[in-house]
């Protein structure tokens, strides 16, 4: 890539926007799973008895529906980041390239 257009798409200001909101969304969504998986972890770890307890008269204990809704979590994560990265960010690029292309 030419360096001329790599200073001047760096140096424009919607590229440093779309970097700031990218960024910053992205920590946000790693924070939030990162939440869910070590909290399931540390449960798993200091309250055993509370995910063995049975949920109704079946097999089924506490820690398999919570285990579900950390991968069930994690998925809706991902696809929340691709809806806004298909959409905002995706945009944002695109005005950059047409903007600095010229």
């Amino acid at each position: 890539m030419d360096a001329d257009l790599v200073a001047r798409i760096v140096s424009h200001p919607q590229y440093q926007e779309l970097k700031a909101k990218r960024t910053s969304f992205g920590w946000r969504l790693s924070l939030a799973g990162m939440v869910a998986y070590y909290g399931f972890i540390l449960l798993v770890a200091f309250d055993k008895p509370l995910l063995a307890q049975k949920v109704g008269n079946g097999v089924t204990t506490v820690g398999m529906p919570l285990g579900l809704a950390v991968i069930v979590f994690t998925i809706i994560i991902t696809w929340v980041y691709i809806r806004r990265a298909n959409s905002e960010f995706d945009t944002l690029t695109a005005q950059i390239v047409e903007e600095v292309g010229q």
